[in-house]
Formats: C-alpha cells, sequence, structure tokens
C-alpha cells in the first residue's frame, strides 16, 4: 500500500496541482453563473479538472528529459519517483474522463471545450518554444466562460465580454506561470514569449492584461457598474502599477503567478455580486 500512496502523491505534485484546481475552480463558479443546475456543473468540474490533469501530466512526461538536464528535483518523473508507465495510465485514464465528461454536456459546450484541451496539449508538444505560446492559454481562459454558457438548457449564446476577460487572464497567467523556469527552459531550448522578451517585460505586460480583464468583467456588462466592480478595477490598476515596481529587481518568482488568483477571484466575486448570467 505504501507503494500505492507513494506513487499516488507522486502523480499528485506531477499535474501542476496549483493552476489544475485554480482553473477547475474558475470553471465551477462560471458554470454555477451562467445558470446550471448541480448536476451540470459537478459535470463540468470534472470535465475541466481531467483536462487540466491529462495537460499538467503530459507536460511534466514530455519534459522529463529537459527536467533532468536541469536538475529539478521538484519533478517526480524526472527524478525517477514515478514511473514512465504510471503517468501514461494516468493520462489515458484522464483523457478518457475529460472526453466523456466533456461530451455529456452536450455537443456544443463539449466539442469546445474538448479543442481548449486540444490547444493546452498543442502547447506541450510544440507551442511552449514559439512565439506563440500564449496562444492556448488566451483560447483555453476565453473559452471557459462559453463553455459554461452552453452547458445551460437551450444553449444561449455566450457574451463577448467574459470571453475578453478571460483570454487576457490567460495570457498574464502564461506570462507569470513561466517567470520562475526561464532560466532552465532556455538552458534546454523552450523559447516562448516570454522567454524571448524576458522577465522584466513579461511582468510589465501582465499589469495591462490584468487591468483590461478587470474592466471587462466591470464594465463589459450592460447597466451601471457594480460598485465592487468599481473597486476590483481599481485593485487591479494598483497591482498593474506596483507589482512590476516590487518584483523589478526579482522578477523570476512565483509571487506575480499567485497575483493573478487574486485577479480571478476579484473578478469571479464581481460577476457573482451583480448577478450576471455571462450571457
Amino acid at each position: 500500500m505504501s507503494g500505492v500512496l507513494r506513487s499516488a502523491s507522486a502523480l499528485a505534485r506531477s499535474c501542476h496541482p496549483a493552476p489544475s484546481a485554480g482553473v477547475t475552480a474558475f470553471a465551477t463558479v462560471l458554470a454555477v453563473t451562467a445558470g446550471n443546475g448541480a448536476g451540470t456543473c459537478a459535470l463540468l468540474a470534472l470535465a475541466v479538472l481531467a483536462g487540466q490533469l491529462s495537460i499538467g501530466w503530459s507536460n511534466d512526461r514530455l519534459d522529463a528529459a529537459r527536467d533532468r538536464a536541469v536538475a529539478r528535483t521538484d519533478k517526480p518523473i524526472a527524478t525517477g519517483e514515478l514511473a514512465h508507465r504510471t503517468v501514461e495510465v494516468a493520462i489515458a485514464v484522464a483523457l478518457a474522463a475529460c472526453v466523456a465528461c466533456s461530451l455529456a454536456l452536450g455537443w456544443r459546450a463539449g466539442l469546445l471545450h474538448l479543442a481548449a484541451v486540444s490547444g493546452g496539449w498543442l502547447y506541450n508538444l510544440w507551442l511552449k518554444a514559439t512565439w506563440f505560446s500564449w496562444l492556448p492559454y488566451a483560447a483555453a481562459f476565453g473559452a471557459l466562460p462559453a463553455i459554461a454558457v452552453l452547458a445551460v438548457p437551450g444553449h444561449p449564446a455566450p457574451a463577448a465580454w467574459p470571453i475578453a476577460a478571460g483570454a487576457c487572464l490567460g495570457v498574464a497567467a502564461h506570462l507569470t506561470n513561466v517567470l520562475p523556469d526561464l532560466a532552465g527552459d532556455r538552458a534546454t531550448g523552450i523559447r516562448g514569449l516570454p522567454h524571448r522578451i524576458g522577465a522584466r517585460a513579461s511582468l510589465a505586460l501582465t499589469g495591462p492584461l490584468l487591468v483590461a480583464a478587470t474592466g471587462c468583467a466591470a464594465f463589459g456588462p450592460p447597466g451601471v457598474p457594480f460598485l465592487l466592480g468599481w473597486l476590483a478595477f481599481a485593485v487591479s490598476v494598483v497591482v498593474a502599477v506596483l507589482g512590476p515596481a516590487v518584483l523589478w529587481r526579482r522578477p523570476a518568482g512565483k509571487l506575480a503567478f499567485y497575483a493573478i488568483f487574486v485577479v480571478v477571484a476579484l473578478e469571479l466575486a464581481v460577476i457573482v455580486a451583480d448577478g450576471h448570467r455571462l450571457r
């Protein structure tokens, strides 16, 4: 049993747990806000979680040789703690669950979610080393509100503002998520957008993206902006101005990435408090 527990622990650490949990929570709140029932919300959460697990595990499996080359001790596959066969089986199970749960949402929401997951795989296989490394993040985060709305009975059309907000958040998440690994990635031939423009430029670009995302959530829906919307927008402006200045001397850390979670929480609070239905 101890071997099973060790493998389970290694799998949990290899799935990129913080992003996987964050994206799943984000999608679940969107599903509730869009007006889905409890069963649909649970199904959507399972679909998103399974997709994120497959992306996270495949990322570490594909990067195992690179991670070993730069002595990454936090990667169980690279260190040999997690066998290749074990993670490959886990990936297959996650993909099967993702396909089943996605299509159970209806073909519109299901195919859109599977397209978003495919973008994550395309990032792992190729785009992460190109100028277009940001594209799968923009597409996937932008798709989440649309998936939540298309899962509603009647399949109403999603509004443009949550899609734009999600896309901006996705690019910001990409720019900050890779900062701690820039040096190791460059050493092993990975040169996505953040690697090409550098850590400080990535931080500088993240600020306006966060402001744009919060602005879409606060001012995109029709009607007078809710007080919380103004507050969230003001906070995002402060973060955009002070964040790069505070992190300028040591930009390659995790603090900027975790700040994205704060902005996401603010945006969700704005959406839920103002009663927006994302359509």
